[in-house]
């Protein structure tokens, strides 16, 4: 059974930080590309970050310089640390396993988790 379970959500002040952690079960994790995404109200869901099996990031532009994405392969774990949040980074944050075809392996189906909620405001 595959699972992706965020965590580390919250509410923070502007100019705060948080970590996410989306760990992971029932995949091959290590071989696998892994994303944020998130959603605000009202809006498209939108991808945040994304990084390899071998550890190559990017970013959308609106996060880059704040947040970081990073992988623990032995934990089957994915993070997001946010630094100098803003109001507008308020939205669910979901993990995600997008499918495709990475270190020649073939993965032909998409996984979410269940998101967590950030929410910036003084």
């Amino acid at each position: 059974q595959v699972q992706l379970v965020e965590s580390g959500g919250g509410l923070v002040q502007p100019g705060g930080s948080l970590v996410l952690s989306c760990t992971t079960s029932g995949i091959d994790f290590s071989a696998s590309d892994m994303a944020w995404y998130r959603q605000a109200p009202g809006k498209e869901r939108e991808l945040v970050a994304r990084i390899t099996g071998e550890g190559q990031t990017k970013y959308t532009e609106t996060v880059k310089g704040r947040f970081n994405i990073s992988r623990d392969n032995a934990k089957s774990t994915v993070y997001l640390r946010m630094n100098f949040l803003k109001p507008e980074d308020t939205a669910t944050y979901f993990c995600h396993r997008p499918k495709g075809y990475y270190i020649g392996k073939f993965f032909a189906i998409d996984y979410w988790g269940q998101g967590t909620q950030v929410t910036v405001s003084s």
